[in-house]
């Protein structure tokens, strides 16, 4: 008997004890990793450790070839026949010292997971550890993939909207297109961009900009390559490698260029109607996608419109405002609780003026929701809204980030570039973490504050610059100024108006508000019917102290949409909610005479309240509505360990 023809189902073996351990693992990194890439890094040496295999990795197969897209372990040739066969029959097989199994449900997966033993040790079945772990494998790898590509889609969406806005400041037709193109080059990762005119009377495509052809502009007919292909037939095409055979090396010729790969796609009216193309050309990473594909449809509807400026301006306006009015439409303040209601109030009030704000809140509370509602319920929602994390910038990279600079100023400055505050410029510029601003750079932030000009880095000319400075921060400000860690004068300057946001512990039923709305619209995303949340969950959800607040109880509500695997949750599902550090809530043993549990709880809620505040004894104190020296006359009487320093 052929060993291929040795198949065990995914679901003939049952998950062992440390098999689960991994399997909850898997998707507990699922909802941390940043890309797919890093989540396989992560993932795969465990599969290699729990499974013994001398070697691990996950291939796709997708548009007619494999691509790895992790491995670990010594490197090995991928059987690419047994990939194909198990992907095919939708099972787990074994040939020689390989296994490979897929990772999805039955007729949707497109990746497998393959695993290599010793020689001295092949697998004559498949391991037990192995087959369990695919299923859970194939859950966390799409819930990491789903997340990556959500994240790089509102990345793009973000950044062809501030493309399409400075579009709207350019008249004329040619620098016009030559914007287009560079644009497009930088979104995509590409050599060349052209956008080719249909001139139907000629039957000709005129493409530009075109370098290396006299007046910067090509005429090819319109029956021509990959571009006549598309203008004829209105639907996109993609060329890689394997195609080079479709591209026009006559117009090669006449370029002196070698086209390797290729994308291009119509540009066309709101009827319909095509009346050009969108070309990049020679991805300089890889091959084109079909993320980059949509990447450049979606560019290509804002260059038809902004091409027809000068008759249809309504039109680029029309386009502009409703991409403004979706993202609008994805920030709200979820909650019904007093403080949400008088925060929602207060938002309302100050949005209409150009009063600088400060928004003041624990990590994860929804700071950057509140400043994004404060953009669009403003005047300047039609503008960028543009957020910088201060904690993120080095003092020597501050002035290039937030001013800008020009060619040469420095040793990497090799193209001029404008700094935040002038890409905000007309809208709002969200300075997150400013607390953690260094001193050099809080000098530097009030000058542009109170003069509006700033100057690149390495220029001379002044610029001026109109943007609504909102700043954030978990820190105690006012108790950094007293201790001469902030600048007071800045301090004032950005204070003008102050918003506290409220930790979600303290906000009451809104904790369930948020959940429901969280998971509805997860599972809206995930394609899957609406989950219920059992009574028993519901109490452990209100129970939990929420350390992340409205992030943390979002991102479990993700995971639970995508991976849970029934219709209703239970509170044993909520089992693994735990703390940053790794601890449960606290609670008191029952067992316990009352004396010594009051006691146990007021430790705990005393060491729980300093660990939040950092160690400040002052401002753990006011957490409590204690006065300092009580709180450590409390602390001695419970034989706390009291430093007074």
């Amino acid at each position: 008997m052929n060993a291929r023809d040795r198949v065990i189902s995914l679901d003939a073996e049952k998950t062992s004890t440390s098999g689960s351990g991994l399997a909850g693992e898997l998707l507990r990194l699922a909802t941390q990793s940043e890309s797919v890439a890093g989540f396989l890094t992560q993932c795969l040496p465990l599969v290699v450790q729990s499974t013994a295999a001398e070697f691990a990795a996950v291939a796709r197969f997708e548009e007619g070839a494999w691509a790895t897209l992790g491995e670990s372990g010594r490197p090995r040739k991928l059987p690419l026949g047994l990939l194909a066969d198990a992907l095919d029959r939708e099972q787990a097989l074994t040939d020689d010292v390989w296994v490979a199994a897929p990772l999805g449900p039955r007729g949707k997966a497109s990746e497998v997971l393959a695993a290599c033993f010793s020689r001295n040790n092949p697998p004559k079945s498949l391991p037990p550890a192995l087959v369990p772990l695919a299923g859970a494998f194939g859950e966390a790898l799409a819930a990491a993939t789903w997340r990556h590509q959500a994240r790089r889609r509102i990345e793009r969406l973000e950044t062809i909207l501030e493309i399409a806005g400075g579009w709207n400041q350019t008249g004329e037709m040619e620098p016009l297109l030559v914007q287009m193109a560079e644009a497009a080059t930088k979104l995509l990762g590409a050599d060349r961009a052209s956008i080719f005119l249909w001139d139907r009377p000629n039957h000709t495509l005129v493409g530009r900009p075109a370098l290396g052809v006299k007046d910067g502009e090509l005429r090819i007919p319109d029956d021509t390559g990959v571009v006549g292909q598309v203008v004829r037939t209105g639907r996109p095409r993609r060329i890689g490698a394997a195609d080079a055979s479709e591209v026009d090396r006559q117009t090669d010729r006449q370029l002196t260029y070698q086209t390797r790969t290729l994308l291009c796609v119509p540009l066309g009216t709101g009827e319909g109607e095509c009346f050009g193309a969108f070309e990049v050309i020679n991805k300089i990473s890889g091959e084109f996608t079909a993320e980059d594909e949509r990447a450049l449809e979606e560019l290509a509807r804002h260059a038809a419109v902004a091409l027809a400026n000068t008759r249809h301006f309504e039109q680029l306006l029309s386009r502009h405002r409703h991409i403004i009015d979706q993202a609008a439409g994805s920030v709200s303040l979820v909650g019904q609780s007093p403080a949400i209601e008088a925060l929602r109030s207060t938002v309302r009030r100050v949005a209409g003026t150009d009063l600088a704000v400060l928004v003041l809140g624990e990590n994860g509370s929804g700071k950057e929701v509140v400043a994004q509602m404060i953009h669009y319920l403003s005047p300047r929602r039609d503008e960028p809204f543009v957020a910088v994390n201060c904690a993120a910038i080095s003092e020597t990279l501050l002035e290039s980030e937030l001013f800008g600079h020009e060619k040469g100023a420095f040793t990497d400055a090799h193209d001029m570039r404008q700094g935040k505050f002038e890409l905000a410029s007309g809208g709002t510029l969200f300075l997150d973490e400013i607390g953690d601003l260094s001193p050099g750079g809080q000098a530097k932030l009030l000058r542009v504050l109170e003069e509006k000009v700033v100057v690149r880095v390495g220029g001379s000319r002044p610029i001026h610059t109109d943007a609504r400075v909102i700043a954030a921060t978990n820190q105690n400000l006012a108790e950094m100024v007293r201790q001469k860690r902030f600048r007071q004068d800045l301090y004032f300057r950005i204070n003008v108006v102050s918003l506290d946001l409220p930790p979600l512990r303290e906000r009451g039923d809104d904790v369930m508000l948020l959940a429901e709305h969280f998971l509805d619209e997860f599972c809206r995303r995930g394609h899957r019917k609406p989950m219920k949340i059992s009574a028993a969950a519901r109490k452990r959800l209100e129970a939990h102290s929420w350390p992340g607040n409205v992030r943390e109880l979002r991102n479990l509500m993700e995971r639970l949409a995508y991976l849970h695997a029934g219709e209703k949750i239970e509170a044993d599902d909520l089992a693994f909610i735990l703390s940053p550090t790794g601890e449960a809530p606290p609670l008191v043993g029952l067992d316990l005479p009352l004396s010594r549990a009051t006691d146990a709880f007021q430790m705990e809620y005393i060491k729980k309240n300093i660990e939040r505040a950092r160690g400040n004894m002052s401002e753990a104190a006011k957490r409590m509505g204690l006065h300092r020296s009580n709180l450590y006359r409390k602390m001695r009487q419970l034989g706390m360990q009291v430093s007074e320093s």
